[in-house]
């Protein structure tokens, strides 16, 4: 039986990895497209492999923080319930073309596994208010951040007077989507696969360190296969809906969103031991609206499609937290078995 719930937790891993990357490609590629700098295809290949080399070097800084940080050591039937509530949001959303955060959608599913343990004789303290904390508040700094960033970012491309149709602007383009693909991999590969560190290192009798970097492999196959198949749908939403982008734009919004995702996975696992698992798609909308407002004011910003996303980001917490807690509730009927 552990063996079997084991398969079905990892295949489940998988598919999240899947809805990840159809949805979350577009934070790192759609300043690539939307300027017209490459084709999706291409966008899809500088993707693949940078977000791997974030995934493999990387990865494990937010991994620690979703797999154990929020609730400790958690079993099969939690890892499973999460990963199932965010898998089928995120891939709503996605049909849609809604950008949502998968990173609020595992983190709510991780906080409804706290709550489906407190509701099923487990203590309070199963849940790390703490730490939930400091992530809500990074939550709201990160795309403020990478907004603010982009509009001097901006102001400084548009100074330097170089044809927007020059070599240098669009090798420089191509490095920061480079480096946000590669950020992008370093945090949001735990999305997918961060709560199965207890799992897979008590199940293969493994260290908690290879336990990540086999899950980071994993996650970033299978995020690669879903921005390949339908993540053309919300690149499109990013790159042209919320406001168009020239190469300057393009320029200032990638470098923005790159920098401001590597250092919120990375700073706070140097100075406290964990990285803050941000929203990449909060971040990616927050440089490319900062860039909007330096060119053109507000107007130069689509205030419908920005209420849209707000919106989808509003309700993906609660939803993810309630589906987790009733898939936790059907699967420990079915099975028989509880944390």
């Amino acid at each position: 039986m552990n063996d079997l719930l084991l398969f079905i937790g990892l295949t489940t891993a998988a598919c999240l990895a899947w809805s990840i990357g159809a949805n979350d490609m577009a934070n790192s590629t759609s300043v690539l497209v939307g300027s017209g700098t490459l084709k999706f295809r291409q966008a899809f290949i500088l993707f693949l492999i940078f977000q791997l080399l974030g995934a493999l070097l990387q990865g494990y800084m937010v991994m620690k923080t979703l797999g154990k940080g929020i609730v400790s050591n958690i079993e099969i039937i939690g890892a499973i319930s999460a990963s199932a509530s965010a898998f089928l949001w995120i891939t709503i959303a996605t049909l849609i073309g809604a950008p949502i955060s998968t990173t609020h959608s595992i983190t709510g599913a991780v906080v409804g596994v706290g709550l489906s343990y407190m509701l099923f004789g487990f203590q309070e303290t199963m849940i790390n208010y703490q730490r939930i904390r400091d992530i809500i508040i990074s939550w709201m700094i990160s795309p403020i951040a990478s907004m603010v960033l982009a509009i001097p970012m901006y102001r400084a491309t548009k100074s330097l007077g170089t044809s927007n149709n020059s070599r240098a602007y669009k090798l420089l383009l191509l490095g920061f989507a480079a480096f946000a693909a590669y950020s992008f991999g370093a945090n949001d590969v735990a999305n997918a696969t961060g709560v199965y560190i207890t799992v897979t290192s008590s199940s293969f009798g493994i260290p908690d360190e290879e336990s990540m970097r086999f899950l980071a492999l994993l996650a970033s196959v299978f995020i690669a296969l879903g921005g390949l198949t339908i993540g053309y749908k919300v690149v499109t939403t990013l790159a042209y809906k919320v406001t168009r982008l020239d190469l300057n734009m393009a320029l200032a919004a990638g470098f923005a969103n790159a920098l401001t995702v590597w250092v919120f996975t990375t700073i706070p696992y140097i100075l406290f031991g964990y990285g803050l698992p941000i929203s990449t798609t909060y971040v990616a909308a927050g440089s490319i609206i900062g860039v909007g407002v330096a060119k053109s004011g507000w107007r130069g910003v689509n205030l419908k499609t920005v209420i849209f996303i707000v919106t989808s980001w509003l309700l993906t917490l609660p939803i993810t937290s309630g589906l987790s807690i009733a898939i936790y509730y059907v699967l420990t009927y079915i099975v028989g078995v509880r944390a």
